[in-house]
């Protein structure tokens, strides 16, 4: 039966539904591609006639096979997270065999429908969202007739799939390395502590040092994510708890601030102070003064598995849902451990 007005059109996700299969099952099925089983074909076509599914423009994309375009819907055009995020989706996607369209929708909800629509108009394969913090985002909604993958911000449905860093790990794997070079009275600057990446990274720092049977030797210092805090945060800090003799930061911004400092009040460090940041962003890491020991976020095996899980989906796996957390590691330098 054809949809009255104020009724929504059948789409290629109800008849999926309906057959108890994937959205990429269902198009090949509708698109007679010889890799479906016979019976799971016989279901999605019972399913569509049941349905009187009409694809509408988006749908018969997907229906008409791969285009060898995705999309890379992002609010981070300058590129903090996006561009390593990118790097690693382009590494899966293989140099030119795929074309990515990217589209900055700037935090605006109304943008990015813009772009949401102007990206399945040119057919486009899947979708990858990326975000610029770690906070739970809105989703783009279960009609949508590619595969969607979010990246770094995790969808608030449960019924996407989500990949993020696993910012609690890096909390402690930050404390645990400072404990193993010998440090045991233990400072944390951080920055906007309504960002879920501060609050995750805090907490498993406290969990690292409670192992150790220890705590902070102050109260976390929360405000902003910049070299301006990291300086003025640390020269409090240090006047208050002279006998500091590291400083676990949450950003790496805010740790090039807190080098800054210390070597304007004579503190050698990694002598007397040593200094660890979060992020690996290698053009402030790599270039401080001594270089600094850092938790990379792994962005770019996050970016080739998000690209991977579209490859899957339009395969017709079940690429599964809900946020899963990928590990960080932690990048040692001359801010901790002298080098010789």
């Amino acid at each position: 039966m054809a949809p009255t007005d104020g009724q929504r059109a059948t789409t290629l996700s109800d008849v999926a539904r309906r057959a108890g299969v994937s959205i990429a099952t269902a198009s090949k099925a509708l698109n007679g591609r010889g890799d479906v089983a016979p019976a799971t074909r016989k279901r999605v076509l019972a399913a569509a006639d049941e349905l009187t599914f009409t694809p509408n423009a988006a749908a018969r994309s997907l229906l008409a096979g791969r285009t060898g375009t995705v999309g890379l819907l992002t609010s981070d055009l300058e590129g903090r997270f996006m561009i390593p995020i990118l790097s690693g989706a382009e590494d899966a996607f293989g140099a030119g065999q795929v074309n990515v369209f990217l589209c900055d929708a700037r935090g605006d909800a109304i943008r990015e429908q813009h772009h949401l629509r102007a990206l399945l108009s040119r057919r486009v394969d899947g979708i990858i969202v990326v975000g610029r913090q770690t906070d739970p985002r809105p989703s783009l909604g279960q009609e949508i007739p590619v595969p969607v993958v979010y990246a770094y911000s995790p969808s608030d449905d449960s019924r996407d799939l989500s990949l993020t860093p696993d910012n609690y790990s890096g909390g402690r794997l930050g404390i645990e390395h400072l404990l193993s070079c010998g440090r045991t009275r233990i400072a944390h600057i951080t920055g906007d502590p309504t960002y879920a990446a501060a609050q995750d990274r805090l907490a498993g720092a406290r969990a690292a040092l409670g192992a150790a049977g220890l705590d902070f030797v102050a109260e976390p210092m929360f405000a902003a994510w910049t070299e301006h805090w990291g300086r003025d945060a640390a020269a409090m800090l240090l006047e208050r708890h002279p006998d500091v003799d590291a400083v676990f930061c949450g950003s790496d911004q805010i740790a090039r601030g807190v080098l800054d400092t210390a070597r304007d009040l004579g503190r050698d460090v990694p002598g007397d102070l040593a200094v660890i940041g979060y992020d690996n962003w290698e053009l402030l890491a790599g270039n401080a003064r001594p270089p600094l020991t850092t938790i990379d976020a792994n962005l770019q095996q996050l970016g080739r598995q998000a690209a991977q899980r579209i490859f899957d989906a339009i395969d017709g796996a079940d690429i599964g849902s809900g946020t899963h957390q990928l590990p960080v590691k932690l990048v040692i330098r001359g801010s901790t451990i002298a080098h010789r």
